[in-house]
């Protein structure tokens, strides 16, 4: 774990890089100030030992850029909705999510905790795995019957 100086230094350093970096990849202020977040707590929490000046800056580049790429392509990305594109025509949708949400969390919790991780929280298989302490394929089976479930409960073609 880094010290406070070294942290306060590198903020000096390389705020306003990170800042336009996740500005140029985000294109919105709030999602630049959680990945400018996130870039600074992964800098606090590395261990590793940089060479020189260059490599800090490059490691902050390619940190700063991963985590963006992670962020546009994150569940809660994909699935929210800025407040400017909500209208009375797409607040009657809403319920139906609700529904949705309902009868997962009604299922048995061994389908339940890999259908929410999964769909609602967006972890991978494997994730979810070193979560629940499973295998990978033990997590894929749970998902599958899980899914079974809900296009049962849900009397549809199933979710995607």
């Amino acid at each position: 774990m880094r010290s406070e100086r070294e942290v306060n230094r590198a903020i000096e350093l390389y705020a306003d890089m990170i800042r336009r970096i996740c500005l140029l990849h985000l294109k919105n202020h709030a999602d630049t100030e959680d990945v400018f977040q996130e870039v600074f707590l992964k800098y606090i929490l590395y261990s590793g030992v940089f060479e020189s000046g260059e490599h800090e800056k490059a490691w902050f580049i390619r940190v700063t850029i991963n985590a963006c790429k992670d962020f546009m392509k994150s569940l809660f990305r994909r699935r929210t909705v800025p407040l400017e594109a909500l209208s009375e025509d797409t607040a009657s949708v809403m319920p139906e999510h609700q529904e949705v949400l309902e009868v997962v969390l009604s299922l048995p919790p061994r389908y339940k905790d890999s259908i929410y991780l999964h769909y609602y929280e967006g972890y991978t298989a494997r994730e979810i795995g070193s979560i629940l302490h499973k295998k990978e394929n033990t997590i894929y089976s749970l998902l599958s019957r899980g899914r079974e479930l809900l296009k049962k409960e849900l009397g549809g073609d199933g979710i995607e």
